[in-house]
């Protein structure tokens, strides 16, 4: 089967790939796009974009004497996905897991001729995305200044830690670096006063993901401003100022309080109760989020008086006695199991929830109806499964065209389409420029 064949996504993970049959258009279909990104934000929102049906052509550097080349993360393993034969491959599953629907073209933007191409590429882009450091594409360029006056159609999206203003515009960005200075982590982790308690990471790249995510967002806004004026446009998106924004309700709490809020580990700021809890065999997550569903959750327990109890009848006097009522309701939720305590809320509608690990949730009966998982085919292996996108459009659904690509697996296939003959690509590739 041609690498390419690749099958639909969205498959539940026990069903088995099936024949390769044409895809619907996605709802971006025609457009294209021109990834110059690497590691997770750019990539999280080109592949995206991509899984909407835009065709992403995803520059990597070739590789050299001194360095493997492509994205970052084709290295950051293990674990990697394993040929045929069970062997390591050097395909990092870091690395599929961002850029399935991509092809991948080998080309060294530091080399002049490399500039070129890029620059004749983005010709007959709708989107270019880029997370280099400030100042570097202009080095080279291809920054958007320079693009824009060429093609004033393109939308130009950069992804940086700190944005193009600023007195950080220079410094590299990193997600967790931004988790601290963003103050996730003053927020995140057990309470200071108790075992292990601390600053915490959020345990995945969250800065990296709300980036990539809200970068989306900006260019298909971009789009329908391009579509209706004709004018494309610049997008500058920073890790540090999503991070700010993504504080959320605790962003809003400071702001009207002047108070900063401290970490509470497992509970909320504003709900009580709303955290994990100790049961008989385990632990569970009780989220009453408001006062008939604690009314209920006191039957449930077998202790009514609690929410008669005017210290406790109403959210707001929860939370300001929370550290009489906590205990208590520790108490209660330990003498039953998890499995009772879950069918038992459940029936009265009292959110609820186990904590699962990621075997238990690849196993889930509404993950697995949901279709959270897909597979398609690979050049190192016929069935690789991969997480689904999780977005469900009625009338252009969402596939999955291709696996994430070998590094240059596409670079021939796509230039030949802009162009350039074989004797070029051979020159090209003599020369370093191309891989």
């Amino acid at each position: 089967m041609p690498a390419d064949d690749l099958h639909p996504g969205a498959l539940p993970a026990a069903a088995q790939p099936s024949a390769p049959r044409p895809f619907p258009p996605g709802a971006l279909a025609g457009v294209r796009v021109l990834d110059l990104s690497r590691v997770l934000a750019g990539p999280w929102c080109t592949q995206t974009l991509a899984d909407l049906g835009a065709e992403v052509i995803k520059i990597e550097r070739p590789p050299g004497d001194s360095h493997p080349g492509g994205d970052d993360t084709r290295g950051w393993g293990p674990p990697f996905l394993q040929d045929r034969d069970g062997h390591d491959t050097g395909e990092a599953a870091y690395f599929l897991g961002a850029n399935r629907n991509k092809r991948s073209v080998t080309i060294d933007i530091a080399h002049p001729e490399g500039q070129a191409l890029v620059r004749q590429l983005a010709a007959g882009c709708d989107v270019l995305v880029e997370n280099y450091k400030v100042g570097d594409m202009a080095r080279y360029g291809l920054d958007a200044a320079t693009l824009r006056a060429a093609f004033p159609r393109l939308v130009y999206c950069s992804i940086t830690g700190y944005g193009q203003t600023g007195p950080y515009r220079a410094n590299a960005g990193y997600d967790y670096a931004v988790q601290g200075l963003g103050g996730l982590m003053s927020v995140t982790g057990e309470r200071d006063d108790r075992p292990g308690g601390g600053p915490q990471k959020v345990g995945v790249a969250v800065a990296d993901l709300f980036t990539g995510m809200y970068a989306t967002v900006a260019i298909l806004a971009a789009l329908r401003h391009r579509d209706a004026s004709g004018e494309g446009q610049v997008i500058d998106m920073a890790l540090l100022d999503t991070q700010v924004a993504m504080l959320a309700n605790l962003g809003a709490n400071y702001l009207v309080t002047g108070v900063a809020p401290k970490r509470a580990g497992n509970a909320h700021q504003n709900i009580v109760p709303y955290q994990v809890f100790e049961v008989a065999d385990g632990h569970l997550i009780l989220a009453v989020g408001n006062d008939a569903q604690f009314e209920r959750f006191c039957t449930v327990a077998g202790c009514p008086e609690l929410a008669a109890d005017p210290r406790y009848a109403q959210n707001a006097n929860r939370v300001r006695h929370r550290e009489a009522l906590v205990p208590l309701l520790a108490g209660y939720l330990l003498q039953r199991r998890r499995a009772d305590w879950l069918a038992a809320l459940d029936a009265a509608k009292v959110p609820c929830g186990p904590i699962n690990d990621l075997a238990d949730v690849f196993a889930d009966p509404q993950v697995l109806a949901r279709g959270m998982t897909a597979t398609v085919a690979h050049p190192h292996s016929d069935a690789l499964r991969l997480v689904a996108s999780p977005m469900k459009l009625s009338a252009t659904p969402v596939t999955l065209r291709r696996a994430p690509p070998l590094l240059g697996q596409h670079t021939d296939e796509v230039l030949a389409e802009r162009g350039i003959a074989d004797d070029d690509r051979a020159r090209l590739r003599s020369l370093g420029v191309i891989g």
